[in-house]
């Protein structure tokens, strides 16, 4: 995964915290992640049925439908 150094706005940095704390987001990481990706998505014009759908599907749920993976049953 590649890493990048961004420089926001104040404003934009609040909205993320304020998504963050609001439990949208686990943490701060995710929301600049999935946030960038759903703007990255709305410039695309067509559509590709990819593994990428899957992963998208996680960004879409909320901080208390997600489970630690080691906390799940059917791993062990």
């Amino acid at each position: 995964m590649s890493k990048i150094k961004v420089s926001l706005p104040d404003q934009v940095d609040s909205d993320i915290q304020r998504l963050v704390e609001q439990g949208e987001f686990l943490n701060r990481d995710q929301a600049v992640e999935d946030l960038l990706k759903r703007g990255i998505s709305a410039y695309q014009t067509t559509t590709e049925s990819t593994d990428e759908t899957l992963d998208e599907e996680i960004f879409d749920q909320t901080a208390s439908e997600q489970q630690d993976p080691a906390m799940q049953d059917d791993f062990l």
